[in-house]
């Protein structure tokens, strides 16, 4: 169980992280293609460190369409929903929304699963959306004009992230390997990532600036190792307590965004939804 906590921790700290270094990218480069290099960028990254790293990891064939099957959404519907919504409401308001994921998890990991959940658990969720729906309300300075349509973006991004870590765990109780689960739905998605790029632009080449390819290959990297954090926690813990921890990622985003993004205000109204979303998270936990 410790291990759990500690992966889906470290699975928050590098989300957050993503979020706004995707900001960053996203200067430069649109949405659709910055996901046509961070995605791609990890997955070579892993194939290069494979031998190494899977060294003595054996492959159960069962398994694979399970994963692989993962990796035509996660991550990459899932990054293309990211991107947009954080080009449309920017980094905060992206993850603040994008932490309804845990309702969605945890519902999957009782019907799926059947995993318990208690009252107080579901306390904490409802006091989690609370926190979320308050940043709703909430236009900072640089978002200008959005529309309400836009927060479809981050409640997909929420609906994806929230119903792949229960079926991932079906899969890993087969082939309890996360580096492999990992890599099968890296590769997928890198798949569909790079192919929308090519029908989109007629080439599998991002053309962009240097420094928008260097923000989102770091992206990349950032948010694949939260991917991998969190299959380690989903094979090592349950979904109930996995999912609301990995949601604590909108505080890495907020301090972040005050440090690299000065010019998004963080309001009290975000600060405050944010804290909330986390006292909700919290609840689950001591449950």
């Amino acid at each position: 169980m410790t291990a759990a906590i500690v992966y889906a921790f470290a699975s928050a700290i590098f989300l957050g992280a993503g979020v706004v270094l995707a900001q960053l990218g996203l200067r430069t480069v649109e949405p659709l293609s910055g996901a046509a290099i961070s995605v791609p960028s990890f997955t070579l990254l892993f194939l290069v460190l494979s031998p190494l790293i899977l060294h003595g990891e054996p492959v159960v064939w069962r398994a694979l369409p399970i994963f692989a099957a993962i990796g035509l959404f996660f991550p990459a519907s899932l990054t293309l929903l990211t991107f947009a919504s954080n080009r449309a409401l920017g980094p905060v308001i992206t993850s603040t929304l994008g932490n309804l994921a845990p309702l969605f998890a945890v519902t999957a990991a009782v019907v799926l699963l059947h995993e318990p959940l208690l009252p107080q658990q579901l306390i904490g969720l409802v006091v989690a959306v609370a926190g979320a729906a308050i940043i709703t309300v909430t236009r900072p300075r640089d978002l200008g004009h959005w529309r309400s349509w836009a927060l479809l973006l981050p409640l997909a991004s929420a609906l994806v992230r929230g119903i792949v870590p229960p079926i991932a765990k079906l899969g890993l109780a087969i082939w309890p390997s996360p580096l492999w689960a990992c890599l099968v739905g890296y590769v997928m998605s890198s798949l569909v990532v790079l192919t929308v790029q090519r029908v989109r632009k007629g080439s599998f080449m991002v053309q962009a600036p240097r420094e928008g390819r260097f923000w989102f290959a770091l992206t990349g990297i950032s948010n694949g190792l939260s991917a991998l954090s969190l299959f380690a926690a989903v094979r090592n813990g349950p979904i109930t307590l996995v999912a609301p921890l990995a949601a604590i990622y909108p505080l890495v985003t907020v301090v972040m965004s005050a440090m690299m993004l000065k010019h998004v205000e963080i309001t009290a109204r975000i600060v405050g939804g944010t804290l909330l979303t986390v006292i909700g998270v919290a609840l689950v936990l001591i449950a």
